[in-house]
């Protein structure tokens, strides 16, 4: 996310939501729902960073947390503890929530304790995670917590901040029970969080006294941490009040994988069980692709294109099994590859192919789709909209293997949904 946007809006423009979320806001459950929905899809679709890794950015930001080692056996955890000395939390590293109620989060008083705590949880699978890693961090005791987020919002062009005196609750459950606890303002790209803002947060929250410089720098560190790292999300949960200080505990923060060309470092930090290996094959072949829950393969190029195909199909009653964007300039081989991927999902009961030919030839995606009919494990029926550069090839091309396209999208469409059943 690079600073100087066309659209650094600040609170108070007529086009800036400014601060809502609480009990002067009419209109607080709509507001809500359009800050938590984005968040729940960010948590499922971007690259997510294990707790460490979090941390990590956090403090190279200038957020304050104990301090913690990673650990992959039962003797590291127990170096680790006495390196940190006095009592230490194990926790589980792996990309699933929930990791308390399976039990991978244990405290321990001394090394020997901690030792014991990390064979119990290394090994176990939590969410369909096998936990290979613990986290072995320094114990604190707490006052009080609160939740602090940075992500965001594309319909306003602002960054968002969020923040709770609910903290340690997934923020969902606080929507629900609570919606007034949470409070939002918004901030420009360009300009971050100002310290008046996070002051009036601070105020909000009940923040007490002592701690609201530590709250501003935290805030306004949290929003540079988003900006700095393309993050499209920060999430603290919880930020903590611990004796004189304010310490994040626990952190989630996902990477936007389009911006991961200008952050080799972040892109060092992918997880293999964050991916299935068709999704990795995909980005090993720079192809977009995100497994979706239908059984409607669909390969276009562009992915605005991709998008309203996939409006259309869940429009006329189907159900898209994937998003997959070929690319603009896809030759023979990285169709042949599309198409290979597509059907590497057992659940794909019918491809359809909806290609406008600009920078790609048609010819090229047809002489693609043929190729990779010549060597699939499978068939399914295949139903294709081919227009554009060198369309006469192309379908001259189609015919030939004995294959025919429509004219238009739509027909294409609710041929595949009636194949589809």
């Amino acid at each position: 996310m690079a600073r100087g946007g066309p659209r650094d809006l600040q609170p108070g423009n007529s086009t800036a939501p400014g601060t809502f979320g609480g009990a002067g806001d009419p209109d607080n459950g709509a507001a809500f729902r359009a800050i938590v929905r984005p968040i729940q899809a960010l948590r499922r679709r971007q690259l997510k960073l294990h707790e460490h890794q979090s941390r990590q950015l956090l403090s190279d930001s200038g957020i304050p947390v104990p301090a913690a080692r990673l650990a992959a056996d039962p003797a590291a955890a127990a170096r680790a503890a006495a390196e940190l000395g006095g009592p230490v939390v194990i926790k589980a590293q792996v990309l699933s929530g929930g990791r308390g109620k399976a039990g991978g989060v244990k405290l321990a008083s001394d090394a020997d304790g901690a030792a014991a705590a990390a064979a119990e949880i290394l090994g176990l699978e939590i969410g369909g995670n096998l936990v290979e890693n613990v986290m072995v961090a320094e114990a604190v005791d707490i006052a009080a917590e609160y939740y602090l987020a940075a992500l965001p919002d594309r319909e306003s062009g602002q960054l968002i901040v969020m923040a709770s005196a609910a903290g340690g609750i997934e923020i969902e459950t606080v929507a629900a029970q609570d919606p007034e606890a949470i409070r939002t303002v918004g901030c420009g790209v360009d300009s971050g969080l100002a310290p008046h803002q996070a002051r009036r947060l601070a105020f909000q929250l009940d923040i007490p006294l002592p701690l609201l410089g530590d709250f501003v720098r935290i805030a306004t560190a949290t929003v540079d941490c988003l900006v700095s790292n393309d993050a499209s999300l920060v999430e603290i949960n919880p930020l903590v009040q611990s004796g004189d200080r304010l310490l994040a505990i626990d952190a989630k923060i996902t990477i936007d994988d389009s911006a991961l060309f200008r952050q080799p470092q972040l892109r060092e930090m992918r997880n293999p069980e964050e991916e299935t290996a068709t999704e990795a094959e995909a980005r090993n072949s720079g192809i977009s692709y995100v497994k979706l829950d239908g059984t409607i393969g669909c390969m276009v190029n562009g992915a605005g294109l991709a998008m309203a195909l996939l409006d259309v199909i869940v429009n006329e009653g189907g159900e898209p099994a994937n998003f997959l964007d070929v690319g603009g300039g896809a030759d023979a081989g990285q169709v042949a590859k599309a198409m290979n991927l597509i059907l590497a999902d057992p659940e794909v009961e019918v491809v359809l192919v909806n290609i406008f030919g600009g920078i790609t030839r048609c010819d090229d995606v047809a002489h693609g789709i043929v190729q990779a009919l010549d060597g699939l494990s499978r068939r399914v029926p295949l139903e294709i909209r081919l227009v554009g550069t060198n369309q006469a090839e192309g379908l001259k091309i189609l015919r030939e293997a004995g294959l025919n396209a429509h004219r238009d999208m739509l027909s294409a469409v609710r041929a595949a949904v009636a194949l589809a059943g």
